[in-house]
């Protein structure tokens, strides 16, 4: 076994790096950078039953630490992404992905996740219980632990493959909410999505995005990030991915030591689009310097 793989609920992969959903498109998007299969994984644009145009413009605006987004799940429904995008990704993708899975109802849901789970390329299914720039959907199962639970419940009873719950910061009592669906046959979580915020026109003083708020991402949410995850960690028994702020190899390392069992890189990808080679650059130079075996050695040695 190599120094950086991991295996996650039976899934192995190369290294512990995968890029976030909506930061890396479906992945052909960097095939001009450098050739994809050195990532350990990645999650696919959040995908929907049917199709969505997303939120009004403007949806983007920035900040010192990172981006505000408001894109509110724009996406071609799962139904396009079976039929047109996952056969050219099989054509220069040799690994497996997680697929995102967003919706507004129970129903909605389990129909996607369910397609999605039929999929050779589809290795995990990651269930999105945490956007916040939907009305309606997403977050809105992800701030009650009794919702999320049964919302996990029902999928769990539609797919075969490892369950990953992705989940928000807002969540009152978040490690309530990741025992619970745990309970409830989730075999993984992602921690965590976007936190909440907004940005002022300095010269009008009214919101830059037509949705008011936005998820906020980047470097300036990482130190919370990570507090999530080394919360989490000693009250599950299930895998965490984390996620949030991720831009460089130390980083990784602070994820994996807080108790990650990966790590999923966003807005930096946006940010730099040869940031993930970089990243697998500086977790081999760690490894050789300070004697590592293997990487997975590194996991919760901050609970230690």
């Amino acid at each position: 076994m190599g120094t950086l793989t991991v295996n996650l609920s039976g899934l192995e992969l190369s290294n512990p790096v995968i890029a976030a959903s909506g930061t890396y498109g479906y992945g052909m998007e960097y095939l001009d950078f450098y050739d994809v299969n050195c990532i350990g994984s990645f999650s696919i644009k959040g995908t929907t039953l049917h199709p969505r145009t997303g939120n009004r413009q403007p949806r983007i605006a920035e900040y010192d630490g990172g981006l505000l987004n408001a894109v509110g799940l724009e996406n071609p429904g799962v139904e396009h992404v079976v039929q047109e995008i996952f056969p050219r990704l099989q054509k220069v993708y040799r690994g497996k992905v997680l697929a995102n899975v967003s919706g507004f109802s129970m129903e909605e849901y389990c129909a996607c996740a369910q397609r999605l789970d039929e999929q050779d390329i589809v290795g995990i299914i990651e269930l999105n219980i945490s956007c916040p720039n939907v009305h309606g959907g997403g977050m809105a199962f992800g701030m009650d632990a009794a919702c999320a639970a049964e919302l996990t419940a029902a999928v769990r009873r539609c797919v075969k493959k490892p369950l990953y719950v992705k989940c928000t910061p807002q969540c009152p009592d978040l490690v309530d909410l990741c025992r619970r669906v745990e309970d409830a046959g989730a075999d993984g979580l992602v921690l965590v999505n976007t936190f909440l915020g907004m940005r002022l026109d300095r010269h009008t003083g009214k919101p830059l995005l037509a949705n008011v708020t936005g998820g906020v991402s980047g470097s300036g949410i990482f130190p919370q990030a990570l507090y999530r995850v080394y919360q989490v960690y000693p009250h599950v028994h299930i895998p965490i991915i984390g996620c949030g702020g991720v831009s460089c190899g130390s980083d990784v390392i602070e994820m994996l030591s807080a108790g990650a069992s990966a790590v999923e890189i966003g807005t930096q990808n946006l940010l730099d689009p040869m940031c993930v080679p970089k990243v697998l650059r500086e977790l081999e130079d760690y490894c050789r310097e300070e004697h590592i075996q293997h990487i997975t050695d590194l996991i919760g040695r901050a609970h230690q």
